[in-house]
């Protein structure tokens, strides 16, 4: 199967109200865990790549070593392989090309693509984030793949105080306006837990609705009922896995 045809493949999996379930991994071994066990695609999440490699979140891995990652991880299954790229690794729309297309290179078919300044303070302005959407998008259209850019917004995931996250609708709505004109193929909003939220969010995205699964939000077939389209873990697969093989170590050590 081509890189094209897993791409295609991938998009067809977004489908609201009957959601792919990606439960995010971190490198080769986990990401043939998941296939095995019934996965119909593959999602790195940025904290769990990093951790597993010693980083911290943010960018504070290597583009190159991300590359490697995600080389080891589509050489490894054969189901689609979205890689959480963050901000790119990058600033301006040239070099955002460029790094994505190494992340193509590299075999995914998809990225998540956020809107926080990764390193700074608040969020790209509308405008702004909407040319690096553009062109992340080119990249995939230079390689012949039709990438499935997840645009994610960081709004509800900087405001702490969830009952300010109502207030916060607008925006995000007109973000996922913005990203789909800019060729973005779903919309990720991770923070977001309100069930109310979550479906006018769904109702009113002009692209596929991505929902992180944290504290607070509903269960999946609740989430499905919303209109989700996919559902991911971020980095819980990651602190669950590595808090197992604590504990099992503590157990052998202790008795």
């Amino acid at each position: 199967m081509s890189q094209a045809d897993k791409a295609k493949i991938f998009a067809a999996l977004h489908v609201k109200g009957d959601p792919l379930l990606l439960y995010n991994i971190w490198d080769a071994g986990s990401a043939r865990a998941v296939e095995k066990a019934g996965a119909a695609a593959v999602a790195t999440g940025s904290w769990s790549v990093a951790a597993a490699q010693g980083y911290s979140d943010g960018e504070a891995l290597p583009l190159d070593l991300l590359v490697t990652v995600a080389e080891r991880i589509a050489a490894t299954v054969n189901v689609p392989l979205s890689v959480d790229f963050e901000g790119g690794f990058a600033e301006t729309p040239e070099q955002l090309i460029q790094n994505a297309a190494r992340i193509i290179a590299a075999g995914a078919v998809g990225v998540n693509f956020e809107d926080q300044v990764v390193g700074g303070e608040g969020l790209h302005n509308i405008e702004a984030q909407t040319a690096r959407v553009m062109a992340v998008c080119r990249a995939g259209e230079a390689a012949g793949v039709p990438l499935f850019v997840n645009a994610r917004t960081d709004l509800f995931l900087k405001e702490q105080d969830r009952d300010r996250h109502a207030d916060l609708v607008e925006e995000a709505l007109e973000r996922a306006a913005a990203y789909a004109g800019a060729g973005a193929s779903g919309f990720f909003a991770p923070g977001l837990v309100d069930p109310d939220l979550i479906g006018a969010i769904c109702e009113a995205s002009p692209l596929p609705v991505n929902i992180m699964m944290m504290a607070g939000v509903p269960p999946i077939p609740d989430l499905a009922g919303l209109g989700v389209a996919r559902i991911s873990y971020g980095p819980g697969p990651y602190r669950e896995a590595v808090k197992a093989i604590a504990d099992r170590f503590s157990a052998i050590r202790s008795g």
